[in-house]
């Protein structure tokens, strides 16, 4: 940096190179810094390997009904007298565009008949007729909200915490903090049908490594997965030598490049997949249930068929130790054998829509319910379910709802959380959340709080940054707690 004048004395730099040169150095111990903070950051070549948690928690499984499209609060969950009253009448307060489209002002009630069910009373509208039978396992969220109105938003927001792209999902923090229970199967697997709007960045582990990602799984092959069985031209012992050396080079390849733990994702990605070779078939075959739990769940069942063998699957998975299974309702089937393509998202023909949709869901979701009961595995799993948003109390159109991020239930069942329990309410109209208000942040503090975690704890490192899933929120909801 500095030079010397014929003389042989030191020639000062002018103040300008100075400046620059000086600010490049301070650049390079800032980047050393970083490099030194990923690397320590770096996972281990055994990214899945069990990890303890922060306490003893009470939740070792999750299994999320996710109701694709955003149904109705107020024609599912959270019955409104007042609403029923003033069918057709101004809705106080509304705003035309609160959903993606414009509403009428007017309010439009729900078609459906409604009764008390279980000990604790709750309202139950009559295309639940299974579900209605476990109210009482139910803790019922009647004042969750969020901001995003369309669908892919609203999607990410719900499972990444902020509908920033490139955010690590629900499912990839909780194997990041928690490890596998099973090392022959993938410890977050996704089910859907035709993919949601938002597709995989709904399941994304982003900047985590990905051995944190989802195994997304298609329903309508029947939960196949792509170049799981061996060729058939190697044997087990030629196979296993073959992924001893691509263990061995990628190994070499990532120990003079620990910042990239990609490579240790990309090593455990060979291993996971030889080993469920032989665990995955057996865990997906269906045929060994029987055949008064296939009538349970309605596998054969038109309407339900599709739903009955996700949820049966999900099952299945939780057993063998597979921590998040997420399963996306994808078009329901009606009694006529019509499609609804259009899950839950009841822009118009409110009525026929979510009848569809119950049909679709309502017996395979209770069954799930009862069999993990009946199973000892309620004691352990928490179940999930709700969709993106609700829907306005207002009519768009003459007998359709528009998207409503401001106000709408999710139930939990199972471990963890008070049965019967209903928290937080929306106004008269079911309109917007009032009381104790439950944001996405809250919700996911809570659901890590019931798995041992403590949600601001929990944090990975990038680019310089400390991240979680509850970004600088989250409360957990005590008073849920059982």
């Amino acid at each position: 940096m500095f030079n010397y004048n014929s003389a042989g004395g030191l020639a000062l730099p002018h103040r300008r190179r100075f400046l620059q040169e000086a600010g490049l150095g301070f650049g390079s111990v800032a980047l050393a810094s970083l490099l030194h903070g990923d690397t320590a950051a770096a996972a281990p070549v055994d990214q899945l390997a069990q990890k303890p948690p922060h306490f003893p928690g009470k939740v070792k499984s999750i299994i999320w009904l996710f109701m694709t499209g955003g149904p109705s609060q107020v024609d599912t969950w959270d019955y409104k007298p007042e609403l029923q009253k003033r069918d057709g009448q101004p809705l106080a307060g509304s705003d035309p565009k609160t959903g993606f489209f414009t509403t009428s002002g007017k309010c439009l009630k729900s078609p459906f008949k409604w009764q008390q069910h279980g000990q604790s009373g709750s309202w139950v509208p009559e295309i639940f007729p299974h579900l209605s039978k476990h109210v009482d396992k139910m803790c019922f969220l009647h004042s969750m909200y969020l901001k995003q109105n369309n669908h892919a938003p609203a999607a990410i927001e719900l499972m990444c915490g902020t509908n920033r792209p490139g955010l690590p999902a629900l499912g990839s923090w909780m194997v990041y903090g928690l490890g596998t229970q099973n090392q022959n199967l993938p410890a977050y697997v996704v089910l859907h049908d035709t993919r949601p709007r938002g597709d995989d960045q709904i399941w994304s582990s982003g900047f985590l490594p990905k051995s944190y990602q989802a195994l997304a799984l298609d329903a309508r092959r029947k939960e196949a997965i792509d170049n799981l069985a061996r060729d058939g031209k190697h044997t087990d012992a030629q196979q296993r030598s073959q992924l001893d050396l691509i263990r061995q080079l990628n190994q070499e390849h990532a120990d003079v490049r620990p910042t990239q733990a990609d490579l240790a994702a990309r090593i455990n990605s060979y291993e996971l997949a030889y080993r469920m070779q032989m665990a995955a078939p057996e865990a997906l075959d269906l045929t060994r249930e029987s055949k008064k739990t296939h009538e349970l769940y309605g596998l054969n069942t038109l309407a339900c068929s599709t739903f009955a063998r996700q949820c049966l699957l999900a099952r299945r998975l939780v057993e063998r130790g597979v921590r998040f299974v997420q399963i996306f309702a994808g078009k329901g089937t009606s009694t006529d054998g019509s499609v609804n393509d259009v899950p839950w998202d009841c822009h118009t023909e409110l009525d026929t829509n979510h009848r569809s949709c119950g049909l679709h869901t309502d017996q395979p979701a209770a069954a799930l319910l009862a069999d993990l009961q009946n199973r000892g595995l309620l004691d352990s799993t928490l179940v999930i379910w709700g969709g993106e948003f609700g829907r306005t109390s207002d009519s768009q159109g003459a007998k359709g709802r528009d998207h409503n991020p401001n106000g709408f239930t999710i139930w939990l069942a199972g471990a963890g959380v008070k049965g019967g329990l209903h928290y937080g309410a929306t106004d008269d109209f079911g309109y917007k959340a009032t009381q104790n208000k439950v944001h996405v942040n809250d919700l996911h503090a809570t659901l890590l709080h019931l798995l041992g975690l403590d949600h601001t704890k929990l944090t990975a490192r990038f680019n310089g940054r400390d991240f979680r899933l509850t970004d600088v929120g989250g409360e957990v909801l005590k008073p849920i707690l059982s």
